[in-house]
């Protein structure tokens, strides 16, 4: 019987619609869903993707208030019947559903579904050329099939998607007026209002493209016509907006036939209007939603307070790109001025500025004469609110170090904005001044090859190279655009060199630096260890062979309590020089990885940390496994109080999954094989065929590089066992044979019986039934001798399905119920319940088995969701 997935990749592209038909679309291709119900049902995941949407929403949208006795047991069937068909179509397990309380969960890349897209272009257009930004929101609009939820239930309705299709219809004629094709949108125009006659803005825009294209008078019938309509039908006169418009329209206001400009007044001495912004670095490109939060945060009422944004990230993330560009972009609503101070917090040659002498330059720059500028501080910052108590200003304060740094360039007024960047989270400017954060991740995949051809030259280089330029950069702008420089300066047979050189690991951080030594990811990253106030963690962390590292590892890696390890991490979280996901999960960025790499100990330093680690990993792992047992290889006598459920066991593998895998390759060859056993325990209760076989074979590599017999022997049954849950023990023959050998040889009588459950199964996968009956059952005769009948079960429950193919049903019962009472762990029981379940259906049918199946299921889900899956969707075909 298997239990496992191949895990096999699959390029398949799924794609979700909700504007027009529910549907969902494989690499151009219709998906069949099924009725009315399920795709009523996808719809309202869909709808709130990433959410819990409730049962109770479910019947409430499928049958409203008359929902069938059985409306819970047809959703569940609903979900199975989607889950099939998204494994189906998306192996990869991309998008899945989940159970949550109270509901179910679709988990899915927004970019899949295309209201999302719709409402990303449209926020991503406000920021671009009048040009660009009517083809996006053309393209946004070309996702509209039809009418939205067409084939679904009425009681499943979404009327914000028609208010979506509205706004992205407006926001498009706006630029096409902006661009002067008003003669052409009067046609649409005219449409649209009789269709749509009391949306004002379709209106206004009516009106402005009949006014400049000479037609004025029937701008004017335009507006009586809607006045006369909106009376009669709605009792209701136009809106403020629109009949401010009709009067300008009335009295031939010329100025609607250009946009208006702000006259240029000279600006009177000691009143000067400071224009400060830095120019935007070459290359920006992406960072729509951060553009959209600063826009939110200029947009809210923060009553009397002035409203401050932090930008926060690591060195090189673009947090002062991304200010100045912002701050450029609506520099029309700071009439006042834009002051700019960089703060050098983190600077290579010079210290951080004191906040007086940034106080003195605002005021100078304000007009203030250097006589008149006061010589105390505290003066300085209360003359310099007094300035700015009125004035709509955008400050902008770059690469602070800390929150004392800035809290005196606060403006008084609620009138001013300021912008602070900074490579640490200023927590304390929430807490004293009401601020907003914002921490920048990398840049995706789309907008780090945009940054790179924007320098080079768009279109210069094919997407092959550019896509293998970007990636080494992992999403770090800075990164980007030094490689993009690179390859500007130089002919273009420079890329194939600078590919290789970002390749390899030894020689990536080299490649990213510019011809100036200060613009490099090295530099940057140099600023921000050399402020830590304790940087042997950071040193420690280059030791770490995996991406990830928790408190637990990090404290074996410094010889602390894990207490202390924690408040290291969170420490350099804070400089972002990790990223805690999740709790106690601290992620380090690639690039950051290889400068810790570059720092970290040497010599007897660095073998004892490393030895510690892998002593960690052991020691954990043996804990973890012997929760979810029976446990064939003896156990240690490892303690770890952090792991003392099966809940908590299958988790911890599943988090340090990775970091198992990558601390083989550091690990001394008898540590790796135990570790790899260890390992594989888990993956007998959570099969994936890739990283289960990745990790047996390291393990039977360096047991047989290093000539150890009982490495081989544990490894060779690790490999056995994995051909046996992927259906594949036919395959086995020859090393279960070796593992009887080995065991004789090291005179050892566990490894003696797991050989003969081993050749047992060889010949189960060949069909050599007797043969198979016969091993079994000397392998539990001697398990039973060695005083730990426990570990008897798999065996006792492969001869109730090898009885079972032999047509012996009354023995295939006997055996199953026997494997139940043996069981003593959890995957031990749902196992043989499934086994049990099966025997039954044969023997009495499948309403006798589904007791044991939903045991089963039960178990399942505690140690393998994916299992518990498919056992429910066995019950609900019952």
């Amino acid at each position: 019987m298997s239990t496992g997935e191949t895990g096999e990749d699959d390029h398949a592209v799924i794609r979700f619609g909700v504007l027009g038909p529910v549907q969902a679309v494989v690499n151009g291709e219709p998906v069949a869903l099924g009725g009315p119900g399920v795709r009523g049902l996808l719809a309202m995941l869909l709808l709130r993707p990433n959410e819990v949407v409730p049962v109770e929403d479910i019947l409430d949208g499928l049958w409203g208030e008359d929902p069938p006795l059985t409306a819970r047991t047809i959703v569940q069937n609903y979900v199975s019947r989607l889950r099939r068909q998204l494994r189906l179509v998306d192996p990869t397990g991309s998008v899945w559903i989940d159970t949550q309380l109270p509901g179910y969960q679709l988990i899915v890349d927004g970019d899949l579904i295309d209201v999302t897209r719709a409402t990303r272009l449209l926020n991503r257009a406000r920021h671009e050329h009048p040009v660009r930004r009517a083809e996006m929101l053309r393209e946004a609009l070309g996702l509209w099939r039809g009418p939205v939820l067409a084939d679904v239930s009425p009681r499943i309705s979404a009327p914000e998607l028609d208010d979506l299709r509205f706004a992205v219809l407006e926001a498009r004629v706006e630029a096409d007026l902006e661009l002067g094709r008003h003669a052409e949108l009067i046609g649409e125009l005219a449409t649209l209002a009789e269709a749509y006659p009391f949306r004002e803005q379709m209106i206004a825009h009516l009106l402005l493209a009949l006014y400049r294209t000479g037609r004025r008078a029937d701008a004017l019938e335009a507006y009586q016509r809607f006045a006369r309509r909106a009376a009669e039908d709605l009792g209701i006169d136009p809106g403020p907006a629109l009949r401010e418009l009709h009067e300008r329209v009335l009295n031939d206001d010329s100025t609607l036939l250009l946009p208006a400009s702000a006259p240029l007044v000279p600006p009177k001495v000691g009143v000067l209007v400071p224009a400060q912004l830095p120019p935007t670095p070459a290359g920006f490109h992406g960072r729509d939603e951060e553009l959209v939060w600063l826009d939110q945060l200029l947009a809210e009422d923060h009553g009397e307070a002035t409203p401050i944004g932090v930008l926060s990230g690591p060195a090189g993330i673009g947090k002062t790109a991304l200010a100045t560009l912002w701050g450029r972009m609506v520099g029309h609503e700071f009439p006042d001025g834009q002051l700019f101070a960089g703060l050098r917090g983190f600077h290579a040659t010079h210290g951080p500025l004191e906040p007086g002498d940034v106080l003195t330059q605002f005021l100078l720059t304000l007009g203030v004469p250097a006589n008149e500028v006061p010589a105390d501080t505290d003066d300085r910052a209360a003359l310099y609110r007094s300035l700015l108590a009125h004035r709509r200003v955008l400050v902008l304060l770059d690469d602070a170090r800390d929150s004392a740094q800035v809290r005196l360039l606060l403006p008084g007024g609620s009138r001013a904005l300021v912008l602070i960047t900074s490579r640490v989270r200023l927590e304390g400017m929430v807490a004293r001044s009401g601020a907003r954060l914002l921490d920048l991740p990398p840049l995706p995949a789309a907008d780090s090859i945009r940054v790179i051809d924007s320098i080079v030259g768009p279109g210069r280089m094919d997407r092959s190279r550019l896509e293998r330029l970007a990636a080494p950069a992992c999403g770090l702008p800075l990164a980007l655009r030094v490689v993009g420089a690179r390859l500007a300066a130089r002919q273009d047979w420079i890329a194939d060199e600078l590919i290789a050189e970002l390749g390899d690991e030894s020689t990536r951080l080299a490649a990213l630096a510019a011809e100036h030594a200060d613009t490099s990811v090295r530099a940057a990253f140099d600023l921000t260890y050399r402020r830590l106030a304790e940087p042997d963690a950071y040193r420690l962390l280059g030791l770490v062979p995996g991406s990830s590292v928790s408190p637990a590892a990090m404290a074996a890696l410094q010889s602390v309590d894990v207490t202390a390890a924690r408040r290291g991490l969170r420490e350099l979280a804070d400089a972002f020089l990790v990223s805690e996901t999740s709790r106690d999960v601290f992620v380090m960025h690639e690039l950051v990885r290889l400068h810790a790499k570059e720092l970290a100990p040497a010599g007897e330093e660095r073998a004892a940390a490393l030895d510690r680690l892998v002593t960690y990993y052991v020691n954990a792992a043996d804990a973890a496994r012997r929760l979810l047992g029976p446990v064939a290889y003896p156990s240690g006598k490892a303690d770890n109080s952090d792991i003392g459920t099966v809940v908590q066991a299958v988790r911890w593998f599943e988090r340090e999954w990775a970091n198992l895998v990558a601390v083989l390759d550091v690990a001394a060859a008898g540590d790796v094989w135990r570790l790899a056993r260890m390992a594989h325990d888990f993956r007998v209760v959570r099969p994936l065929w890739q990283p289960w076989h990745q990790i047996v074979h390291k393990g039977l590599s360096s047991a047989v590089d290093a000539g150890d017999l009982e490495g081989e022997a544990w490894s060779r049954h690790s490999l056995c066992v994995l051909h046996a849950q992927f259906g594949r023990a036919a395959e086995t023959l020859a090393d279960a044979t070796r593992i009887v050998e080995l065991a004789a040889e090291l005179g050892d009588p566990r490894l003696a019986v797991l050989g003969e459950e081993a050749l047992a199964s060889a010949h189960f996968g060949l069909k050599k039934y007797p043969e198979a009956v016969a091993g079994y059952e000397k392998a539990v005769e001697l398990h039973r001798d060695s005083g730990e009948p426990g570990l008897a079960v798999f065996a006792v429950g492969q001869l109730a399905l090898v009885h079972a193919e032999m047509g012996d049903e009354q023995a295939a019962e006997r055996h199953a119920r026997t494997a139940v009472s043996l069981s003593g762990t959890v995957f031990a029981e749902a196992v043989s319940r499934e086994i049990l379940g099966s025997v039954l259906s044969l023997r009495h049918g499948e309403t006798a088995a589904r007791q044991q199946w939903e045991r089963s299921a039960e178990l399942y889900a505690q140690v393998n969701s994916t299992k518990a899956e498919e056992m429910r969707d066995l019950i609900d075909g019952v």
